[in-house]
C-alpha cells in the first residue's frame, strides 16, 4: 500500500503539480485491470430483464426508443421532456443506440450499463492518480467505488443508463479540468517565458472539459454540482488557493474562471425544476412541508454514509415515511454538524477530509429530496457520484492515521484487501435480487416496511403469470398503505376487468383519473369499462381524453375508432383506423376494422386491400379471409344483379 516518491507530510498530500508516483506497472495497465474485473463482477447483470418499474417507460413500451438510431429518433430525443421528468438527449440516444443493436433482447442493454460502469471505475483511478500522484490509494478507491454493492441499481436497472452515462462524462470532464489546472500552474511558474504550445494545450483542455460537461447534463441534470465540485479540486489536491485558507481574491478568481460552467449548469437546473414541476413529479408543499423534507434530507444523509460503510439491506425503493421523530431528527443533525466542524477544524493538516466530505454533501443536494421528486426517502443509485467523496476522505485518513506505523504497508494491505472482499460477495448477492421484477420486488418487502410501491410492483409481475387474486390482494395491500397511490387503484382496475368485474373495475379506473386526471392510460381503460357496458358516449369522450392527453396512443385511436364504429359515425371511425395504421402498419385487427368500415361506404376495392394486408399480416385471421370472400363476391357481382 506504500505510494513510493510521495511526499510524507499531510499538508502536501497533493500539489498543482503533483511528482507522480512510479510504479511496477503502467498506469494503462492499471485501470485496464480495473475495467475487466469491474466487466467480470457485473456480468451477471447481462442476464437480468427488464424490470416492470420504469424500463417500460424507457424502452420496452417506448416506440420512439424501438425505432432504433434514425433521423426521427434523434429530433424525438432533443424535443423530449415528458418521460425522464427533465431533458436528457444524451440518455435518449443511448438507448436509441442500444435498441437499434440489440432490439429488446435485455442483455445487450445491461451489457452497455456494465461497460459504462467499467470505464467510470478506470476513469476514477486515473482522475485521482493524476491529481494526487498517489497510485495504490488511488486504486483502493476506484475499486472500492467501482465494486461496491450500491453500485448494482445504477448498473443492473436499465432505466438507471443515466447514471453511469452522465458520471462518465463528469469524470472526463475533471480529468480534462485538473490538466487544465494543472498546465496553467506550471505556466504561472515560468514566470516570463512563455510556452505557447502549453499554454493551447490548456486552452484545449478547458474546452474540452466544459464539452464533457455539457454532454454530462445531457444525460442527467445531477451534474449541476460540477462547478462546485472543480472549486473543492482548486483546495485540494490542486492546492490553486494560496496560503492556508481561501482567500477571497483567490477564491474570486477561481468562480470566474468556471463562469462558463456556472452558466451551463443553471440553466439545466431551471430546466429540470420546470420540466418536473410541468410533469407532476415534483411534490407540492401541501403534500410534503418542507420541514419534513428537511428532516428526511439529515436522516438520509446519515443513512447513505451508514450504507456505504454496511451495506446491507438494500432495497429499489425506500418508501418516504412523511416524518421522522424528533429524536432520531436532532441526532442526524447533531452529527452531521460534530462532522463538519471536525473537518474543519483538521482542515490545514488534512484537506482532504474537508474535501471529501463537502463532495459528498455538496454532490448529494441534487438528490436529497428537498425538491421531492417521486415518492422516494432515498436511493441507492443516488449514492453514484457523492460516494466517491466518503471514499477518498476514508482512504486517505486511514493512510495518514497509520502510516507512521512500522507495519503500516502491512495493515494498509490488508485492510483494503478485506474491504474490497467483502464488497464483491455482497456486490455478486445484491445482482441476485435484480434477476427479475419479482425477485426484485419480493426481496423489497422482506427488508423494508410499508413498502407501497413494492407491492403494487409484484402485484403487476403476479398479474402477468396469471395470478391474478394474488395480484388483487398486493394492489389492495399497496392502496392500504398509500391511499392516493394512483398506479395501484390502476392496477386494482386492470385485474378486476381480468376477472369480470367490471363494475368494480371502472371505480378503480374513476379513482385513478381522479387522482391523476393527465393518468391517458386510466382514461383509456375507463373508456374501454364504459363500452363493455354500453355507454359508447361516455366511452369516446375518454378515449378522446386519453388520446389528447398521449396523441401517439394507437391503442386508444383504435377503440375510439370502434366506438365511432357502433354509432355508425363511420367517417370518423375510418379516420381514427387510419391513425392506427399510420403510427402502426403491423396492426392487423385495424386493417381489418379499416376494411369493414370502407365496405359500409361502398369503398369495395379499398376494403379488399385492407383485409389482404391483415390476411398478410395474420394468416389464420379467419374473419379477414370471410369478409375478403364476401368484398371480392361482391366486386365480381354481375351489374344489377
Amino acid at each position: 500500500m506504500r505510494d513510493p516518491k510521495m511526499k510524507s507530510k499531510p499538508a502536501s498530500a497533493g500539489t498543482s503539480a503533483p511528482v507522480m508516483a512510479r510504479s511496477r506497472f503502467p498506469v494503462w495497465l492499471m485501470a485496464l485491470l480495473l475495467a475487466l474485473v469491474t466487466i467480470g463482477l457485473y456480468w451477471p447483470a447481462t442476464r437480468c430483464d427488464f424490470i416492470n418499474y420504469d424500463d417500460n417507460i424507457y424502452v420496452t413500451e417506448n416506440p420512439h426508443v424501438q425505432g432504433g438510431l434514425n433521423w426521427e429518433g434523434v429530433k424525438w430525443a432533443f424535443g423530449n421532456t415528458g418521460q425522464a421528468a427533465y431533458w436528457a438527449p444524451m440518455m435518449w440516444l443511448s438507448h436509441l443506440l442500444a435498441c437499434q443493436l440489440f432490439g429488446l433482447n435485455p442483455w445487450g442493454h445491461h451489457l452497455i450499463n456494465v461497460l459504462l460502469h467499467a470505464a467510470n471505475t478506470a476513469l476514477v483511478f486515473v482522475l485521482l492518480r493524476g491529481l494526487t500522484g498517489a497510485t495504490w490509494r488511488s486504486l483502493v478507491v476506484a475499486a472500492l467505488f467501482g465494486w461496491h454493492p450500491l453500485r448494482v441499481e445504477s448498473v443492473a436497472w436499465v432505466t438507471e443508463r443515466k447514471d453511469v452515462l452522465s458520471t462518465c462524462f463528469g469524470l472526463l470532464a475533471l480529468i480534462f479540468y485538473a490538466r487544465y489546472a494543472q498546465n496553467k500552474a506550471t505556466l504561472n511558474s515560468l514566470a516570463k517565458r512563455s510556452d505557447a504550445k502549453m499554454a493551447q494545450h490548456s486552452t484545449l483542455n478547458y474546452i474540452l472539459a466544459l464539452f464533457c460537461f455539457a454532454l454530462g447534463l445531457m444525460s442527467k441534470p445531477m451534474l449541476v454540482t460540477w462547478p462546485f465540485v472543480m472549486l473543492l479540486l482548486d483546495y485540494w489536491p490542486l492546492q490553486r488557493v494560496a496560503g492556508d485558507g481561501w482567500r477571497v481574491a483567490a477564491v474570486r478568481h477561481l468562480a470566474l474562471e468556471k463562469l462558463p460552467f456556472f452558466g451551463l449548469a443553471a440553466v439545466m437546473a431551471v430546466v429540470t425544476f420546470l420540466t418536473q414541476k410541468h410533469g407532476g413529479v415534483v411534490a407540492p408543499v401541501e403534500s410534503l412541508p418542507l420541514g419534513a423534507r428537511g428532516e428526511n434530507a439529515l436522516i438520509s444523509y446519515c443513512r447513505y454514509f451508514e450504507k456505504l460503510f454496511w451495506p446491507v439491506d438494500l432495497a429499489v425503493f425506500y418508501p418516504h415515511p412523511g416524518y421522522w421523530p424528533v429524536a432520531q431528527v436532532l441526532l442526524a443533525g447533531g452529527l452531521m454538524l460534530a462532522i463538519t466542524v471536525w473537518f474543519i477544524l483538521a482542515r490545514r493538516r488534512y484537506p482532504f477530509l474537508l474535501m471529501g466530505w463537502l463532495w459528498f454533501c455538496g454532490t448529494m443536494v441534487p438528490v436529497i429530496q428537498l425538491v421531492q421528486s417521486g415518492g422516494q426517502a432515498m436511493a441507492d443509485r443516488f449514492t453514484y457520484v457523492p460516494s466517491l467523496g466518503v471514499l477518498v476522505l476514508a482512504i486517505w485518513g486511514v493512510y495518514e492515521l497509520i502510516r507512521r506505523w512500522q507495519y503500516h504497508e502491512q495493515v494498509l494491505s490488508v485492510a483494503a484487501g478485506l474491504a474490497i472482499i467483502l464488497c464483491l460477495g455482497l456486490t455478486r448477492q445484491q445482482l441476485g435480487y435484480w434477476r427479475n421484477s419479482e425477485t426484485l420486488f419480493r426481496h423489497a418487502l422482506a427488508v423494508t416496511k410499508n413498502n407501497y410501491l413494492a407491492h403494487k410492483a409484484l402485484g403487476v409481475v403476479l398479474g402477468l403469470k396469471g395470478q391474478t387474486d394474488e395480484a388483487i390482494d398486493q394492489f389492495q395491500e399497496a392502496i392500504l398503505l398509500a391511499p392516493d397511490y394512483t398506479e395501484a387503484h390502476y392496477s386494482l382496475g386492470i385485474a378486476l376487468d381480468r376477472k369480470g368485474q367490471t363494475d368494480e373495475a371502472i371505480k378503480q379506473f374513476q379513482e385513478a383519473v381522479r387522482l391523476k386526471p393527465d393518468y391517458a392510460e386510466a382514461h383509456f381503460s375507463l373508456g374501454t369499462g364504459l363500452g363493455m357496458k354500453g355507454q359508447i358516449d361516455d366511452a369516446i369522450k375518454q378515449f378522446q381524453e386519453a388520446i389528447r392527453l398521449k396523441p401517439d396512443y394507437g391503442e386508444a385511436h383504435y377503440n375510439l375508432g370502434t366506438a365511432f364504429g357502433m354509432k355508425g359515425q363511420t367517417d370518423e371511425a375510418i379516420k381514427e383506423f387510419q391513425e392506427v395504421i399510420r403510427l402502426n402498419p403491423d396492426y392487423a385487427e385495424a386493417h381489418y376494422d379499416l376494411g369493414i368500415a370502407l365496405g359500409r361506404r361502398g369503398q369495395t376495392d379499398e376494403a379488399i386491400k385492407e383485409f389482404q394486408e391483415a390476411i398478410r399480416l395474420k394468416p389464420d385471421y379467419a374473419e379477414a379471409h370471410h369478409y375478403l370472400d364476401r368484398a371480392l363476391e361482391t366486386r365480381n357481382a354481375p351489374a344489377g344483379r
